[in-house]
């Protein structure tokens, strides 16, 4: 099933980065609950997918941006 979403590509790296954390591997947490904390069992790489995530979403609505081209990839 091929996502295409507008950003689909930063999605699937957010998830496979979440996926191989210790917050998921060790402590049986959801990606979900991961991504709501902010200690050192998520990895600040995903951190900052998520970041780039929420950019790219954002640019989604905002007129502006949507004439300049979405970030992410």
């Amino acid at each position: 099933l091929e996502d295409t979403n507008p950003c689909a590509g930063v999605r699937a790296d957010l998830k496979t980065c979440l996926l191989q954390s210790d917050c998921v591997k060790k402590f049986n947490k959801t990606p979900k609950q991961c991504l709501s904390t902010y200690d050192d069992t998520v990895p600040t790489e995903c951190q900052a997918l998520r970041n780039v995530f929420m950019e790219c979403k954002r640019s989604l609505l905002d007129n502006r941006q949507r004439f300049r081209g979405r970030k992410g990839y």
